[in-house]
């Protein structure tokens, strides 16, 4: 009778130190979380279990204002328990990167200030979507608007190495750019441009606003440095509409990423929303 309690209380413990290494596998596998929000929102985060704040470049490194101002910001977000990794919302749509209005000095001079603000406050990645900056003017050359472009990043990525930030170049869907509109697109500039500093981002909902096939994230997985994600309908916070993300998650998991993901996405209630986008990001990433 002894013998036989002990084979059972010997196979439950194996049974679940083995689903708890599974539990510990799949969490080791899976991306860092974060959400594109204010650095105020830290607490709330951290609770619903994220690591990290995405903020805004124009928000939160102001390089239009004075380092003062700054470090006014940088005190006050010390004082809450998330880290801000990475910065969205680059270069404003009043600077133009292509077409005849095109100011790279004026770029590339408000660029460094962001830059040396985000090694300051621990900054890693800076997304470079701004679709207003990039849209090419009607009329004007595509293929002159691409090389303008490339220019601007080749100039841009050592000035990121200088300062240890990664610039990740966003694309958008075709409904809010007409340049740059697929992770394959995306691919193709950083290659030309073949810097370690400036790297691709893969948007989920992005993609699907496009109908982008996954197999993109695959083909240019070495390149993929920082993701992003929301539901296509309304652009929602997962689990909102309970979109199937998992084509995509196969495809991060086929290149081993492991990067970052942040949600960026239009939230009716964060603090109720927060944890259920989560664990629906979870469960499908490790499905």
């Amino acid at each position: 009778m002894k013998t036989t309690f002990f084979y059972k209380l010997l196979f439950f413990a194996l049974f679940f130190s083995g689903l708890y290494a599974e539990i510990i596998r799949a969490q080791e596998n899976m991306p860092r979380m974060g959400i594109c929000t204010r650095y105020s929102n830290a607490e709330m985060l951290q609770q619903a279990g994220y690591s990290y704040v995405e903020e805004g470049v124009g928000k939160f490194l102001i390089p239009d204002k004075s380092d003062e101002e700054f470090s006014a910001i940088l005190d006050d977000a010390s004082r809450y328990s998330l880290p801000v990794e990475a910065c969205n919302g680059f270069i404003p749509s009043s600077m133009k990167s292509v077409g005849p209005d095109a100011v790279h000095v004026h770029i590339l001079q408000y660029m460094e200030t962001a830059f040396k603000r985000a090694q300051q406050a621990g900054v890693e990645i800076i997304v470079f979507g701004s679709g207003g900056s990039r849209n090419i003017p009607e009329g004007f050359s595509r293929s002159e608007a691409r090389r303008q472009f490339i220019d601007l990043c080749k100039q841009m990525a050592p000035i990121a190495k200088k300062y240890g930030v990664t610039v990740v170049l966003e694309p958008l869907n075709s409904k809010e750019c007409n340049f740059i509109n697929s992770v394959a697109e995306g691919g193709e500039i950083v290659k030309a441009v073949n810097h370690p500093n400036f790297r691709l981002l893969a948007d989920i909902y992005h993609m699907k606003m496009d109908n982008e096939n996954p197999e993109n994230i695959v083909k240019y997985g070495k390149l993929i440095k920082h993701v992003h994600i929301a539901e296509k309908q309304d652009r929602a916070v997962p689990g909102t509409y309970n979109e199937d993300f998992r084509p995509y998650f196969d495809a991060l998991r086929k290149i081993d990423y492991k990067g970052r993901i942040s949600i960026e996405a239009q939230w009716k209630d964060m603090q109720t929303q927060a944890p259920i986008a989560i664990e629906t990001i979870k469960k499908q990433f490790n499905n």
